[in-house]
């Protein structure tokens, strides 16, 4: 099967218990292996590792491959900060650094950083954007504040992909980010009927070229990985309620579902599929490879 389609791969870093040596040699095999880029998913009040730092730490172990949130709960953290935090990982990764922001939708992850109101976290995160880019284009904070180094490697800043099911964060994409990245729970059909709600935000505020399009997908491979990697989803996404059954019925649990899903998402002119694992174990990593290595051809 030929497919125009990058496939990267999430780090297990949201898997609770994961071992700091999995995560290190997960990142190091990933990049052996060929995957494009390296997804990393954010929660707050939940025992996984942070997004930054862990994509920091693998970019040390590493050479070329993309590193990306997939995505960040922009909201939940102070604009002037992370925009530096964000630009020094760009800045010593060479430039591999993609940032996939999102509004977060636990209340429990805002009442634990206080620094805005879940209800109003839209427009928090719109104001946020527009101070990060001044940041990176080496503009003032503000008329007493100067400039925040480093300067990212990537001019402006890396590219900043906006995620989201619903009419108001379509357009923010439009407004101000470079494009869309859809969530897990997403079939490859609502994941195309989202990106053609982005286009017309896009064109609608005259922007050139083409949002890019990463599309997201859960999986497990192997004996009994259905039913396990079942388990560590509806315990990630416990406090989502009926949404936990949604993602565990989305999430990938063969090599046959895995392969048309890659058909299926190439079809619909996704730039980039990132494969989130739902089992912290080497082996889910190794099968993955081999089973794309067999069977698809990168055009």
């Amino acid at each position: 099967m030929i497919v125009k389609l990058k496939i990267g791969i999430g780090l297990p870093a949201t898997i609770p218990n994961t071992p700091s040596s999995v995560i290190l040699e997960w990142a190091k095999k990933a990049e052996e292996r060929g995957f494009s880029s390296l997804g990393i998913i954010d929660r707050i009040v939940y025992p996984n590792c942070e997004p930054l730092i862990t994509l920091a730490v693998s970019a040390g172990a590493t050479k070329k491959i993309g590193l990306m949130t997939t995505i960040l709960i922009a909201p939940t953290r102070e604009a002037v900060l992370t925009a530096k935090q964000i630009a020094t990982l760009d800045l010593l990764s060479g430039g591999r650094l993609t940032v996939g922001i999102g509004l977060g939708s636990r209340s429990d992850d805002f009442e634990a950083t206080h620094l805005s109101e879940f209800k109003t976290r839209g427009g928090h995160m719109g104001r946020q954007m527009r101070l990060m880019r001044r940041i990176w284009a080496g503009e003032r904070v503000n008329e007493v504040v100067g400039a925040v180094g480093p300067a990212p490697n990537q001019k402006g800043g890396p590219p900043i992909l906006l995620g989201g099911n619903n009419p108001n964060e379509f357009s923010r994409v439009g407004k101000w980010a470079d494009g869309y990245i859809s969530s897990g729970g997403n079939d490859p059909k609502t994941a195309a009927a989202n990106y053609a709600h982005v286009l017309e935000s896009w064109n609608a505020n005259k922007r050139h070229n083409k949002p890019q399009f990463v599309c997201c997908v859960y999986y497990a491979l192997g004996e009994d990985s259905a039913e396990r990697g079942a388990g560590n989803l509806r315990h990630y996404y416990a406090i989502a309620g009926p949404y936990a059954e949604h993602v565990v019925k989305a999430m990938l649990p063969n090599k046959n579902q895995i392969l048309e899903a890659v058909k299926s998402f190439a079809s619909i002119g996704a730039d980039e599929l990132i494969m989130w694992p739902s089992i912290n174990e080497i082996s889910q990593l190794d099968a993955l490879a081999e089973l794309l290595q067999e069977n698809l051809q990168q055009s």
